[in-house]
């Protein structure tokens, strides 16, 4: 008989959204991914990568030109000076994730996730052989520090921290840098994963990376997604950032999972980065939470507050008493708009009453998606 290594896991809620989404030709508001054009810059960027002599395999670590550039870009965003040998070019934020887990994390550690979380943080945890411990957030999304606090044992290997925040869109403060500091100081074997893939997608709360803080950064395992930043999500092409030490044995367990990433789309990033500013990422999206927020005015949705990545989070409670996996099958057959069940990102399963709406899509599907959620 097979024995599973991971007996819990099964079809993620995004794959079975997204095919209810198509079962039903619903408009797909559930999977976080854009689904409008990409920047014609990098789209000839790519073209030229193409027709260029860029199709072996590039070195294991990534590009050196690409890590260069993003050398200089946290230089410039966060003002932390670190070399190439610093950053790891993966096959998305979820290779980065899984890779560093399997390197740094020993079977009999624990990990500390903080619930509601992404799916894919406990998995390398198991399969490592340590155990997660899942400490919910606070009714506000913020880290109640603690309940972290109690939860760290001689046990504890790694903290798995997501700034700003998915499912919520919730960012950070600075009492929580400071909390967080003072947590890092007091456990000084203590690790830290900082999923970081939305960072440039902000608003009126200013972001702040870990790379700014000298007192963390060291023991930190910072991760980004050019996916998300540069809505290329099918691309697959992240990064890391790490000390030199942890970057060792990060490299161990990376060349045997990929060895190296898609050669075509690391050169096109590369010249890419010197054509396009990040910052401009927030207002983009700005505009588009906005325009969504408006267009649900009128709706019985009540509206949380969406501080960064390009996720809303809405309560339905004014709406049906239904379990929020059983409202969001409803609002898909029979309403024609997807959305994600916040209760499947709890280890319990505790259930708010409380959707994610993706708005990362075109005006035209903004405004059907509303037009419909406010006839409900």
């Amino acid at each position: 008989m097979l024995h599973s290594k991971l007996p819990n896991v099964g079809t993620t809620i995004f794959t079975t959204m997204s095919a209810l989404a198509v079962k039903h030709n619903a408009i797909n508001l559930a999977q976080g991914f854009p689904n409008f054009d990409i920047d014609s810059q990098l789209q000839n960027c790519l073209i030229e990568a193409a027709n260029a002599n860029a199709h072996q395999y590039a070195p294991m670590a990534g590009l050196l030109a690409l890590r260069e550039q993003i050398a200089a870009l946290v230089e410039k965003q966060y003002n932390r000076s670190l070399g190439p040998d610093q950053a790891l070019i993966t096959a998305g934020a979820t290779q980065a994730i899984f890779t560093a887990i399997q390197a740094l994390v020993h079977a009999g550690e624990e990990v500390v996730i903080l619930d509601p979380s992404y799916d894919c943080y406990e998995a390398p945890i198991s399969l490592s052989g340590a155990r997660p411990v899942r400490i919910p957030l606070g009714p506000d999304f913020k880290p109640d520090w603690n309940r972290i606090a109690a939860a760290i044992t001689p046990q504890t290997r790694m903290l798995i921290t997501n700034n700003p925040h998915n499912p919520s869109g919730t960012i950070w403060d600075g009492q929580d840098f400071l909390a967080l500091e003072a947590l890092m100081q007091a456990h000084p074997n203590l690790l830290l994963l900082s999923d970081e893939v939305y960072e440039y997608i902000s608003f009126e709360e200013q972001f702040r990376s870990i790379n700014e803080f000298a007192s963390i950064r060291e023991r930190a395992i910072i991760v980004s997604s050019f996916g998300k930043t540069f809505h290329i999500t099918g691309w697959k092409v992240g990064y890391l950032i790490c000390s030199p030490e942890l970057m060792k044995e990060i490299h161990k367990v990376h060349q045997f999972l990929v060895f190296s990433v898609n050669s075509i789309a690391q050169h096109a990033l590369s010249a890419y980065l010197d054509r396009v500013d990040v910052n401009l990422l927030g207002s983009f999206y700005q505009q588009k939470r906005d325009f969504f927020r408006v267009g649900l005015l009128k709706s019985r949705f009540e509206l949380l507050p969406a501080q960064g990545s390009y996720f809303q989070v809405a309560s339905f409670a004014a709406i049906s008493d239904l379990p929020d996996t059983r409202f969001c099958e409803e609002l898909t057959i029979e309403h024609g708009v997807a959305a994600i069940p916040l209760s499947v990102f709890n280890e319990d399963g505790t259930d708010r009453k409380l959707i994610r709406f993706c708005y990362a899509k075109t005006t035209e599907t903004l405004q059907a998606a509303t037009e419909r959620l406010c006839k409900i």
